[in-house]
């Protein structure tokens, strides 16, 4: 297989669409998500969209030894991985005072310690794509958020994990971009999927980012040189002053 990618909550919205594209692309993908009959279906349609091999692996995030089972079964299916596609999290909303540690505990090990793990554990087989193809390199593209750059009231700990991932592909960049495998955090302002369903009365689902927007910005990373390091990209909705989501 010569491009493989692993994408984590691949079962709609942003994660469904990057997998989509990569499909089209000729990747054989690993696919997961909590919901197994979901994940079956998508497959299919990613196979129909020109993936030669689609792999699912349900589970959860929040899991502590999901990550290396995960990247265990890609490694046994691909042997390498040009793309590591961390797009899965959670997010609720709370104040600094009463927020509860049950779900902070739950929100940091989706959002930042499952995609570490992840990361660590997909290293070698992003150095196998790297070593295969030294001009395209291997890539890791993490969905960061607008509230993980501009701190916005009710959301200390989503936003919190957020940055950690920022800091995360900085360092990780200043590790093994040199080897050919770099990372960039996405952080966009409000898009148009079922997890900024909340904020929908305030914000109209017609003026946020669409998530075609996302899988463009994605799949021109994934075109770039291993030469070429982009660490972070924000993403504003128009009418907005940049400064929220």
């Amino acid at each position: 297989m010569s491009r493989s990618a692993l994408v984590t909550g691949a079962s709609k919205g942003i994660g469904l669409g990057i997998a989509t594209r990569l499909a089209t692309l000729g990747y054989g993908l690993t696919i997961t998500a909590r919901d197994s009959e979901k994940l079956e279906v998508v497959a299919e349609g990613l196979r129909s969209a020109g993936s030669p091999d689609v792999v699912v692996v349900a589970g959860d995030m929040a899991n502590e030894d999901f990550a290396a089972e995960l990247v265990a079964v890609h490694g046994d299916r691909f042997d390498s991985m040009r793309a590591l596609i961390l797009n899965a999290g959670v997010g609720t909303s709370g104040s600094v005072a009463d927020y509860p540690m049950r779900r902070f505990d739950k929100t940091v090990a989706v959002n930042l310690r499952t995609p570490f793990a992840l990361l660590q554990a997909a290293l070698p087989l992003l150095r196998a794509a790297a070593d295969n193809d030294l001009d395209a390199g291997a890539k890791v593209i993490t969905l960061s958020s607008m509230a993980g750059v501009y701190a916005e009231s009710g959301l200390a700990v989503y936003g919190a994990t957020k940055a950690a991932l920022i800091s995360m592909v900085e360092a990780f960049n200043a590790e093994e971009s040199g080897n050919g495998i770099s990372a960039t955090a996405i952080a966009p302002g409000y898009v148009d999927t079922d997890m900024s369903a909340w904020t929908q009365d305030r914000i109209p689902p017609d003026t946020m980012i669409k998530v075609d927007d996302i899988v463009e910005l994605v799949d021109g990373l994934l075109r770039l040189s291993a030469r070429a390091v982009v660490p972070k990209v924000v993403m504003t909705r128009a009418g907005t002053d940049g400064y929220r989501a």
